[in-house]
């Protein structure tokens, strides 16, 4: 009897020690999980961006020489201080593009969502989804998006921008008379159809037209361009737009909605708003553009970026005397979000800012 009674006390103690045990195990994995959390930001940044290339990088990259493009340089530093980057997306639509679940789930700007006769219709005529052959035959490609702040002014950057292989311009931006400081080349001009030049002159030859589609009348309005029927002004946009855009439709191409998606609640964390347009939760196409490039190139550059409110006489823009003072809150976009978005990347080294505007 005495006997049984050890046994059973020793099976208690047992029992005991292997509750006590486990709870104390499972206090330290969360402590040690809290540890690990607590080394990023809610989006997912490292909340210590180091200046310093991570140990494997710099070793993977040390015997490149100075100025010598590197391969996947962009992607990777992305990866090291944002382990949720995700895969390579491709820059534009192609006829695959129902296949593609992120953006078929989503009306426009975030998918393609109710476009699919539209954009079947654009791509059968447009009918290239890439960009130029020499561009695509590039070992490395090195990428810089042109804002339009007037930072730019003055800072005789032309040259250097015109080094890069894939020269971005936004909008209606314009170029001549403004070469010295923001160049003379241009690979793709991104837009949307309010933002597009309206003057078939002002057009670069030698570039590729981009349509950033934020609304479903912008795909009716690209597919007007295309087929060179007549515009309607009375299709639903908030300004008058283009008519005509003196480009062939194998020099157009849709902009891929997955990178307005992931620029807006991937990286910059702004109101989900149930995958619909809403106040405050539509990212600037300069982080879109931005966005793209670190899906599309290998090394990543941006001029002409940056709004100091500090400075409400200096220049809006570098085309025009427009003051920073006019900036008003805007509706649509979140600036400090994004400004801290882009800061991430500056610092980390992930994007070099010529103008140093951000």
């Amino acid at each position: 009897m005495g006997l049984l009674v050890f046994v059973r006390n020793l099976l208690l103690a047992l029992c005991l020690f292997l509750v006590l045990g486990f709870l104390y195990y499972s206090a330290w994995k969360l402590h040690l999980l809290q540890w690990e959390d607590s080394k990023y930001d809610r989006l997912g940044f490292l909340l210590k961006l180091d200046s310093k290339l991570p140990a494997e990088l710099a070793t993977k990259y040390a015997n490149f020489s100075e100025g010598a493009c590197k391969p996947g340089y962009a992607s990777a530093l992305m990866t090291a201080i944002f382990p949720r980057f995700s895969k390579p997306a491709p820059m534009f639509l192609d006829d695959s593009f129902r296949k593609w679940a992120r953006i078929r789930e989503f009306v426009p700007p975030f998918g393609i969502k109710g476009q699919d006769n539209l954009i079947k219709a654009i791509l059968s005529v447009t009918k290239e989804y890439r960009l130029t052959p020499a561009l695509d035959s590039l070992r490395c490609r090195r990428c810089i998006i042109v804002g339009n702040g007037g930072v730019l002014a003055n800072k005789s950057l032309g040259s250097r921008i015109d080094d890069y292989d894939i020269v971005v311009r936004l909008n209606s931006a314009p170029v001549k008379g403004f070469e010295k400081d923001v160049g003379s080349k241009t690979t793709l001009r991104i837009t949307y159809p309010e933002g597009a030049m309206q003057r078939p002159e002002q057009y670069e030859r030698d570039s590729l037209f981009v349509l950033a589609g934020f609304k479903w009348q912008d795909f009716k309005w690209l597919k007007y361009i295309v087929y060179k029927e007549r515009v309607s002004a009375s299709d639903g946009f908030w300004k008058s737009v283009a008519t005509r855009v003196p480009k062939e439709p194998p020099e157009i191409r849709i902009l891929n909605p997955y990178f307005i998606q992931e620029a807006a609640f991937t990286l910059i964390g702004l109101p989900f708003n149930n995958g619909l347009m809403g106040r405050g939760n539509i990212p600037t196409l300069g982080s879109v553009a931005v966005t793209m490039a670190l899906h599309g190139c290998d090394e990543v550059a941006v001029a002409g970026f940056g709004y100091d409110m500090s400075t409400p006489n200096a220049p809006l823009h570098y085309y025009e005397t427009v003051r920073m003072a006019a900036i008003k809150e805007s509706w649509t976009h979140n600036i400090q979000r994004e400004k801290e978005f882009l800061k991430k990347l500056v610092k980390a080294h992930v994007i070099t800012d010529l103008s140093s505007g951000i």
